[in-house]
């Protein structure tokens, strides 16, 4: 088979627990974002912008939301006959037991015939759930003018947060020397991004011997370590655009609130390096003769007749008469009934709120349940999801299911507590 440049595998298939209910039946990638797009959009959308058209989608957890989106891979330009998009779920071989994926690197040995298949002379590992625009064309040039084995991406961060991330210690030429891994007293603040590029006949002599040494293969616990052992060449590759894992329910937000400041720090907008997604065609959204809209994205299909500010609404959500929706982001398909007030919430695909419901308010107390993952004032409430009419909602809660008044206390949901029915 010719040889191909490169190829990327996409690592998709987290569970993203501390997203809480957000990934209650759907794997981080297939969160909604933005509105209109999904996480995983985005490192799809910089293959193909970036040249790159053969792409192995590492699937695992809930794969069914996720799947259904990526399809054939038609609004990536990925449905070709000679490369595209392949789903790649865990599988059992001839005469074999089947695994899970118990590691980001196990992941890519438990597909090496896929990638022998394609028979690249790079392979770019790349994660399902980032947002980021980024040509992996430049990264694979400067690879090659390296004469690098493995090529880091890095991201300059503050040196009080360094020690959150996986840091590369480089020299001068950004020949990388040492790696930490969320080290207590960082030597630096190049912190990994999670992007890869190696060179395939050195990654796969690696990923063998690593499977021989370790259960749970991981690239950044255990191949970078062995490249560096074998001395290998290995550099860092700065990156200095926008960059968000989000991975927790506040920096999910936080990067929704990035896009609708009057200078956005991440632009959706710009015909350069456009973002593609699956999407059905929508009706025009619609304003109400009293609505207020001001600083939101409001995607095709929506009716608003209340008023937002500061807020994201994804396609098809209708905001009735009198309803107030405050730093919030509500999903596709989700109706917040009349007089309702809704502040800082997360509200997940087609979801009903009824009417005279308020919902974010009082202290902000941490989740009892699970104060690691709702602790900033934020509430969510699941996909799917019935609030009834007349109830009160508080911070930091997590409401999963179809709900009645009989499941509220006094008609009220105190912060801090989770409801799942």
């Amino acid at each position: 088979m010719r040889k191909k440049e490169m190829m990327a595998m996409l690592l998709a298939g987290g569970q993203g627990s501390r997203l809480g209910a957000l990934t209650k039946t759907k794997a981080k990638p297939a969160v909604s974002f933005g509105g209109k797009y999904r996480i995983i959009d985005f490192p799809m959308s910089n293959c193909i912008n970036s040249g790159v058209d053969t792409v192995g989608v590492l699937t695992q957890y809930q794969p069914l939301q996720l799947n259904r989106h990526i399809g054939i891979g038609t609004p990536w330009d990925l449905d070709r006959r000679n490369g595209g998009v392949t789903i790649l779920a865990p599988h059992v071989k001839e005469g074999e037991e089947g695994f899970w994926y118990s590691g980001t690197a196990n992941a890519i040995f438990q597909n090496i015939d896929f990638i022998d298949m394609h028979n690249p002379e790079y392979v770019l590992i790349i994660s399902g759930d980032h947002i980021y625009k980024m040509d992996y064309a430049r990264m694979l040039r400067f690879h090659k003018e390296q004469n690098s084995d493995a090529t880091i991406a890095v991201l300059e961060v503050p040196i009080e947060e360094a020690n959150r991330f996986g840091i590369m210690n480089a020299d001068g030429n950004d020949k990388i020397y040492e790696f930490e891994e969320k080290p207590n007293f960082p030597k630096s603040n190049l912190a990994s991004m999670g992007i890869y590029i190696f060179t395939w006949k050195q990654l796969r002599a690696c990923l063998v011997e690593a499977h021989d040494r370790y259960k749970d293969s991981d690239f950044g616990k255990h191949i970078i370590p062995m490249f560096l052992e074998y001395s290998k060449n290995i550099f860092a590759y700065r990156f200095n655009g926008y960059w968000k894992d989000v991975g927790t329910i506040d920096s999910y937000f936080e990067a929704h609130m990035d896009l609708i400041k009057t200078i956005p720090e991440f632009n959706l907008y710009e015909d350069f390096a456009k973002i593609y997604t699956s999407s059905d065609h929508q009706p025009p959204q619609f304003t109400g003769p009293d609505a207020d809209v001001k600083a939101s994205l409001v995607a095709e299909g929506c009716e608003v007749y209340g008023l937002v500010h500061n807020s994201i609404l994804g396609p098809d959500v209708k905001v009735a008469n009198g309803a107030v929706v405050r730093d919030s982001i509500i999903m596709a398909g989700s109706i917040i009934g009349e007089n309702t007030e809704v502040v800082r919430t997360i509200i997940d695909e087609n979801t009903i709120i009824g009417n005279n419901v308020r919902i974010g308010v009082g202290d902000n107390v941490p989740n009892a349940q699970k104060p690691q993952v709702y602790d900033t004032g934020i509430t969510v409430i699941a996909e799917n999801s019935v609030i009834p009419n007349g109830v009160t909602i508080g911070k930091n809660c997590a409401i999963c299911g179809v709900t009645e008044t009989l499941h509220y206390h006094n008609a009220q949901l105190k912060s801090g507590e989770t409801l799942e029915v």
